[in-house]
C-alpha cells in the first residue's frame, strides 16, 4: 500500500481538564515536517519534547503514561488514537500541563480539531508496519488474548466480556481503521464500573472525571455514605434497584464499551511510531496487554525497524 504521510495545515487547539489529574489543560496541534512522527512538547517544562513510544511507557494504571528526561505526559491514549485512527504522520502536540485534556472522554473532540486544522498530504510515503506473520501475546492470569495476522490495510477485532447487566458479552470489528475511525471509534467514550470509583479515588485517580466525560455502568450496592459521596463528587443521584448503565447516560453506541476499547487499542499501538497494515484481534485486553503486544510487534519485526 503506497500512502502519502500527513500533517495538519494549521495549528488547533482543544482545552478541558485532565482525567485523572483534574487539572486544567490545553494540547496545541501544531504542523511538523515530514518523517518528524508523533511527539509531545510540555511548554511548562522549557518546551521539553517527550517521544511517544513503547519503550518510553512508565505507568500503565488506568491509563498510558510516557516519560523522557524525567519529564511526564499521563493518559496518552486518546489523542494518539485521534492521531492514527485519521492516518496522520507528523505532528507536534504542545501542552501546558502533564495530562492532555478528556474532552467527552472519547476522541471525537481531538478529530474535530485535527479536521479543523485541515489535514494535508505531504510528499514522503509512509513507512507501514506491515504484519508479514501471525503474532500472537496472551496474558492466561488475566485471560487476556492480542494476535495479529497478515491484512492489506488496518482491521481491527475486540472482544470484551464483564458478566454484567448493561456490560456483558460485547464484540466490536472494523474493517478498515483509516477510513472507519472517525465516524465508528472516536465517539466512544470511556467507561468506569460504580464499584471501582472509590478505589480509583483513593489511589489518586480520576480527579477530573464526571459524567460528562466517563460512561458509569452500576454494578454494585451501595450504602447511604456512598450515595452521599457520589452525590457530592460527581453529581450521581441513584435509585433503589438501578443496575446496568447508569439512569441519566445514553449510550452513543449499543457496544460503545467495547469500541472505547479499540479506541484505547489503537492508541496504545500508535506508539510503535508505525501505522500498521494487518488484521489485530483483542480479547480482554486493556493498556498493558496493548503495551505488551505492541513490544512483541517491534520485536518479531525489528527489520521493519
Amino acid at each position: 500500500m503506497i500512502q502519502k504521510q500527513k500533517t495538519v495545515k494549521y495549528p488547533v487547539s482543544c482545552t478541558g481538564i485532565g482525567l485523572h489529574t483534574g487539572v486544567e489543560s490545553t494540547i496545541t496541534f501544531h504542523p511538523a515536517e515530514e518523517n518528524f512522527g508523533i511527539k509531545f512538547m510540555r511548554n511548562d517544562r522549557d518546551d521539553q519534547i517527550i517521544t511517544p513510544d513503547i519503550d518510553n511507557v512508565v505507568d500503565l494504571t488506568r491509563g498510558t503514561t510516557i516519560e523522557e528526561n524525567e519529564i511526564r505526559v499521563h493518559t496518552t491514549e486518546h489523542v494518539m488514537s485521534a492521531c492514527a485512527g485519521m492516518g496522520i504522520n507528523n505532528l507536534l502536540m504542545e501542552l501546558n500541563s502533564k495530562e492532555p485534556p478528556v474532552m467527552d472522554g472519547s476522541s471525537k473532540d481531538f478529530v474535530a480539531a485535527l479536521n479543523e486544522a485541515q489535514i494535508i498530504e505531504q510528499d514522503a510515503e509512509v513507512d507501514f508496519l506491515k504484519i508479514t506473520k501471525p503474532v500472537f501475546y496472551a496474558d492466561e492470569e488475566k485471560d487476556v488474548e492480542v494476535f495479529a495476522v497478515p491484512y492489506d490495510g488496518f482491521k481491527t477485532t475486540f472482544a470484551i466480556q464483564y458478566d454484567l447487566e448493561g456490560l456483558d458479552v460485547q464484540y466490536s470489528s472494523v474493517q478498515n481503521m483509516y477510513t472507519n475511525y472517525e465516524t465508528q471509534i472516536a465517539p466512544a467514550r470511556t467507561f468506569c464500573l460504580l464499584s471501582e470509583i472509590s478505589g480509583l479515588e483513593k489511589q489518586g485517580l480520576i480527579r477530573g472525571g464526571n459524567l460528562g466525560n466517563a460512561v458509569i455502568i452500576v454494578d454494585t450496592d451501595i450504602n447511604d455514605k456512598q450515595v452521599k459521596f457520589f452525590r457530592k463528587r460527581f453529581g450521581i443521584k441513584f435509585y433503589e434497584g438501578t443496575r446496568g448503565l447508569y439512569k441519566s447516560q445514553i449510550l452513543r453506541f449499543k457496544n460503545e464499551p467495547v469500541r472505547h476499547k479499540t479506541l484505547d487499542l489503537v492508541g496504545d499501538l500508535a506508539l510503535l511510531g508505525k501505522p500498521i497494515l494487518g488484521h489485530v484481534t483483542a480479547i480482554k485486553s486493556g493498556h498493558k496487554g496493548n503495551v505488551e503486544f505492541a513490544k512483541l510487534l517491534r520485536k518479531e519485526f525489528k527489520d521493519q525497524f
